[in-house]
């Protein structure tokens, strides 16, 4: 109610909101760092799936809608990161949409229409301020299908095996679920009372201005992987198809999945692969923060050769060790 999606005024009623309104600084280190415990969950719910299979048979469905949630809430989070206005606000925004320029035919002129001019300004601020307001409503929608289509196909378990038994979800799994979110609230609390600012640039706390660039351009810690991939490729319409490739390729699991078990108890090799792989991605985060520049480019680029390796393994395990599942 009290943002102001101008160039000239959004820093300040940022400052505003945290020094003058009752609360308003409580309520805006809730909000960034809950964005940060949101991916927290969302990178361990999707390990989680990935480690157990959970995106085989009927639960396909519920695997692509996930996918979707993740990817469309990278973009509302992104688009968030820019309001603020503060330099990595206004120099991520243009050098995140700039890739937009690599589409063919229609790249310079897509890009122009997404900044409502020439450069990233009020126009593209107005803009992003409306989207992270009816992103949220679309992916509440997506989440309520989430949990229905994984209503219908009934919930997985860690062996992959179907009974003809069930557990109802209260208590058993209602207590663990509220006892996980005692953990993480508490955590947030911690967060936001006593280090409110850890998870930020200090950047952005210095208000955006398009004559002074920053050394070091970084985006948000939950971007940092796919920021590798993409500065990983020397070639830019490379790096952008690399790191597109990077999401849409999740979308792939359910069908280059060739093991007759979902009982990773049973499937050693794929355990160990899994958890190689998700090293490696939290490897490609730490890249992702640092220079541009030797040895870090080199290290950048087989972390991403090693997370595309993945989807190239895993229907060579299911040939291996399917013969030993069945």
């Amino acid at each position: 109610m009290h943002y102001l999606p101008s160039s000239d005024l959004a820093f300040s009623a940022v400052d505003r909101i945290m020094t003058s309104i009752p609360y308003g600084y409580l309520l805006r280190y809730v909000h960034a760092n809950g964005a940060s415990f949101m991916f927290i969950c969302l990178y361990i719910h999707i390990f989680k799936a990935i480690y157990y299979s959970s995106y085989t048979g009927k639960h396909k469905w519920v695997w692509y809608i996930g996918v979707l949630i993740f990817i469309l809430s990278m973009a509302t989070a992104f688009i968030g990161y820019v309001l603020p206005w503060g330099q990595m606000s206004l120099w991520g925004a243009t050098v995140i949409t700039s890739l937009l320029t690599v589409l063919p035919g229609i790249g310079h002129e897509f890009v122009i229409y997404v900044w409502g001019g020439y450069s990233v300004g009020e126009p593209t601020l107005q803009r992003f301020f409306s989207l992270h307001f009816v992103l949220p409503f679309i992916l509440a929608a997506l989440a309520a299908s989430h949990i229905t289509v994984l209503h219908l196909a009934g919930s997985n378990n860690p062996t992959g095996m179907q009974g003809v038994s069930t557990i109802s979800f209260w208590p058993t799994f209602g207590i663990k679920d509220l006892f996980v979110f005692l953990i993480l609230f508490a955590l947030l609390a911690y967060l936001f009372v006593l280090h409110p600012n850890l998870l930020g640039h200090p950047d952005n706390y210095i208000q955006a201005n398009a004559m002074v660039t920053p050394p070091h351009i970084v985006p948000e810690w939950y971007f940092l992987p796919f920021y590798a991939i993409l500065r990983s490729i020397p070639n830019k319409v490379g790096g952008v198809i690399a790191m597109a490739a990077s999401l849409l390729i999740l979308f792939a699991l359910p069908h280059i999945h060739t093991s007759t078990s979902r009982n990773t108890v049973i499937q050693p090799m794929f355990r160990l692969v899994i958890l190689i792989w998700a090293i490696n991605f939290i490897f490609l985060g730490w890249i992702g923060q640092l220079p541009v520049d030797d040895p870090y480019t080199k290290f950048g680029l087989f972390s991403t050769i090693g997370y595309f390796s993945l989807f190239s393994i895993i229907p060579a395990l299911g040939w291996v060790e399917g013969r030993f599942c069945k």
